[in-house]
């Protein structure tokens, strides 16, 4: 295999015991480059257990978690922490909100590129000119992430005075901030009114095409799902039911059981 053909996230046998829980049990998922990618399941499906694994938050007990920036050479990440995934290129947003609601919307977004910059402590207290120019670099590419998600016009305000639906949008800025090739959506729709969860679909896809960004995401919403993945995975209790495009794993018996059928019965 060249290396160019690797897939951007390889993770396999994912397994993660919290104890005498067994909360993941040899989970397998792959993001290809320029794909847009599902994890879906019942509550408590282990779904953002599976996130927190492959960021570094948690060390899985088992399996493998490879990475391959934009076709470079794999790269195993098993208990690499938070901060140098970031780094390498994985960033991730959260089920609840996690800005600084009392800095500004495009101070939030500053606040990303600090894993791409190099001044270090000696630079911030000499103010040199590399550091004057990495400060307006950061600014400006900071803007220009506001204007693709549609909050320019907000750059000045406090982000906890946004309405749901824009903070929700300003959390994907500050995880683009730091230029990742592949970006982890955890349940970006949730809380959204309709108007809301459509333009963050056309957000995502936008993303995908003109950033280059892969997208891993965890959404309940399963017309979000069906609209934007190329492909799904399907788990439940810790373990992977299915695999397949949107039509395939719509019309699997054990999806229908587990997920869709238990949406339907809502």
């Amino acid at each position: 295999m060249s290396k160019l053909s690797y897939p951007l996230l390889d993770v396999s046998n994912l397994t993660m015991d919290f104890g005498g829980l067994r909360a993941l049990n040899g989970v397998d998922l792959s993001v290809k480059s320029g794909e847009i990618v599902a994890l879906i399941g019942p509550n408590r499906a282990g779904k953002t257990t599976f996130f927190n694994c492959i960021t570094g938050i948690y060390t899985p007990t088992h399996g493998d978690i490879y990475i391959s920036a934009r076709g470079d050479k794999r790269r195993r990440i098993n208990g690499m922490k938070p901060n140098l995934v970031t780094r390498h290129g994985m960033a991730r947003t959260f089920q609840n909100i996690r800005l600084f609601p009392t800095m500004t919307v495009l101070e939030n977004v500053i606040v990303g590129r600090h894993c791409r910059t190099h001044s270090g402590i000696l630079g911030a207290v000499m103010r040199n000119s590399r550091t004057r120019r990495e400060e307006q670099e950061s600014v400006d590419r900071s803007y220009e992430l506001l204007e693709k998600v549609g909050l320019q016009m907000f750059a000045d305000e406090l982000a906890k005075n946004l309405p749901y639906g824009a903070q929700r949008r300003l959390e994907i800025a500050r995880s683009m901030a730091t230029d990742p090739f592949i970006l982890l959506l955890d349940e970006p729709a949730a809380g959204m009114n309709p108007q809301e969860t459509a333009e963050l679909g056309e957000l995502v896809l936008r993303i995908r095409e003109q950033e280059k960004i892969a997208v891993l995401l965890i959404e309940h919403d399963m017309k979000v799902v069906m609209r934007l993945s190329d492909r799904i995975y399907v788990v439940e209790y810790g373990q992977g039911i299915a695999a397949g495009t949107p039509e395939e794993v719509s019309k699997n018996p054990a999806v229908i059981k587990a997920y869709l059928g238990e949406e339907h019965d809502a």
